[in-house]
């Protein structure tokens, strides 16, 4: 299979993501907003990595879908659940000497803790999908009723020097929690911390502890943002990593189990 690439699809609520593999190795990722066509959108991405990285479709053995949108994507071969796909990926994207023993995913919509054990495998998870608090939409509404974007949210909050105490846990109460912080002449950079610092307690809480064996390792994107990972190191007084590629992390397990199940079906496994 050394000429053979794989591909995964993680179809998101926000974002369109995809990732090629060959081997253990990533290849290329990309990514393009959700829309109304999210096959179409898919299938553009495939093209475009495919002719980026001068390959041919048809070396593209097997491509494999998850997220959202997994059961309506016509260039997936299979589909394969969210929770799946993150386990998998882990086992690309984890730091060197790292062994991630729960997985923390932020995604636009929800948020999941994944239990692993030693061999990547799922022992359990959590999932909150029925609430934006705690969720990438959720600091992209604070990003703009502070007059910022979300990718710089991350740096101003380490600029804090005495973080604000956010209390709501729901989303329209916190909107208007920080725009009467804002009405009281508090720093922008303290309010931003106080928000990290109240998303990662709510978080945290969806932990089960009698669970919690290994280390703690951020994907999806909430990864990419630094303060975010401050604010779980400094609520659990531990060391928390990012995964490489974070936001692909679901697109790269997906991919890893398109190349798992490629060697299965012929018997290389």
């Amino acid at each position: 299979m050394t000429n053979l690439y794989f591909a995964g699809i993680d179809a998101g609520s926000t974002y369109i993501k995809v990732a090629l593999i060959q081997g253990n190795r990533i290849i290329d990722t990309a990514l393009a907003n959700s829309g109304i066509n999210n096959s179409a959108i898919a299938s553009s991405l495939l093209d475009t990595l495919a002719e980026k990285n001068n390959i041919k479709r048809e070396n593209i053995a097997y491509t494999v879908a998850t997220g959202y949108s997994r059961k309506i994507i016509d260039s997936a071969d299979a589909d394969v659940s969210e929770i799946t796909a993150h386990a998998y990926g882990a086992k690309l994207t984890a730091p060197v000497d790292f062994q991630p023993g729960i997985l923390i995913d932020i995604g636009g919509q929800d948020n999941k803790i994944i239990y692993l054990d030693s061999d990547y495998s799922v022992m359990n998870f959590s999932m909150n999908d029925k609430c934006a608090a705690g969720t990438g939409k959720f600091l992209e509404t604070c990003a703009q009723i502070l007059e910022t974007s979300v990718d710089k949210i991350g740096e101003l909050s380490l600029e804090s020097k005495e973080p604000c105490q956010i209390n709501s846990t729901c989303v329209v109460f916190a909107q208007s929690e920080i725009i009467s912080l804002i009405a009281r002449k508090y720093d922008r950079k303290d309010i931003l911390f106080g928000l990290h610092l109240s998303m990662a307690r709510r978080i945290i809480k969806m932990i089960r502890r009698n669970e919690s064996v290994g280390d703690i390792m951020l994907t999806g994107g909430g990864g990419l943002n630094i303060g975010l990972k401050r604010a779980f190191e400094d609520e659990l007084l531990m060391d928390v990593y990012v995964a490489d590629f974070p936001q692909y992390n679901g697109a790269i397990g997906t991919a890893r189990f398109a190349q798992e199940i490629f060697a299965k079906q012929r018997g290389c496994l």
